[in-house]
Order: structure tokens, then sequence, then C-alpha cells
């Protein structure tokens, strides 16, 4: 498991096995958000599967799949609230990271100027600068 630092609370990283979670719990990890949708990982991989591992361990878990480019305001808002409520460090997952990172940055608009949220997620590895107006536009939209 490869963990990429968003920001010092939140992190990404591509699939999350059973087996992650007593490091993630030794890292201080106290929220575990999955981005990712059942239908694309066998059984043994799935939400329910991980979310027992996980609250076995003491960490809350949220499952909040994004499909594809189908972000809406309420999953948007419903990883804002995961990321605030969390007592300790974050970790969201996907297949690669990239759903979680951008999750981070649309649950930032408003918050933060787009052009600090695209420099974050870009010291990341991720490129997203063609999404500014989009965030920009969210964060006048949750203003």
């Amino acid at each position: 498991m490869e963990l990429r630092p968003i920001t010092e609370g939140y992190s990404v990283a591509s699939q999350i096995e059973p087996d992650d979670i007593a490091a993630l719990a030794e890292a201080g990890v106290t929220t575990l958000i999955c981005n990712r949708p059942d239908a694309e990982v066998p059984p043994s991989l799935q939400a329910a599967a991980i979310q027992a591992a996980a609250e076995a361990a003491g960490i809350a878990f949220v499952y909040n799949p994004v499909i594809g480019t189908g972000m809406t305001h309420q999953s948007i808002e419903e990883q804002a609230d995961a990321i605030d409520g969390s007592e300790g460090g974050v970790v969201a997952y996907c297949a690669s990271g990239m759903r979680s990172s951008l999750m981070w940055a649309f649950a930032m608009a408003g918050r933060q100027s787009s052009d600090e949220i695209l420099a974050t997620v870009a010291r990341a590895g991720f490129r997203m600068d063609h999404l500014k107006g989009q965030i920009d536009e969210f964060g006048e939209f949750r203003a």
C-alpha cells in the first residue's frame, strides 16, 4: 500500500486490502473513505470487508463511491463531512488515488482558492488544471 499525502491530514491510496488496516491504524489514521464502487472489485475487497477490518481496528469507515465522472454535490459534501469530522488522519482510496484526490479538491472548493487546491494535488502527482473553472464554480455554489 502506497499512501500519497495530499495534505498533512489527508492521503490517498489505490485499493486498500484488509491486511493494510493495522498499518493505517498504527500511522494514526482514524477515518478511511472508500471512493471505489463495489462493482470494480472482488468480494474480498468490497466495502463491507474493508469496513469490518477498519472498524475492528478502531477506524471509522465511510463508503462514498464515485463512478467515473459521477460525482454529485451530495458525494462531495459527504467527503467534506468525513474529512471535517475525523479526529486524526484520513485516507481515501479508489483504484489509483485519482478519484479520491478529485473528491478532496472539490471538497475544498470555496475553502481555498482553486490555485491552492490545484497546486496541492499537483504536488502529490495529480494534474487537474483543466478543472480550475469547475472548482471555482463549485466554490461559488457552496458559498
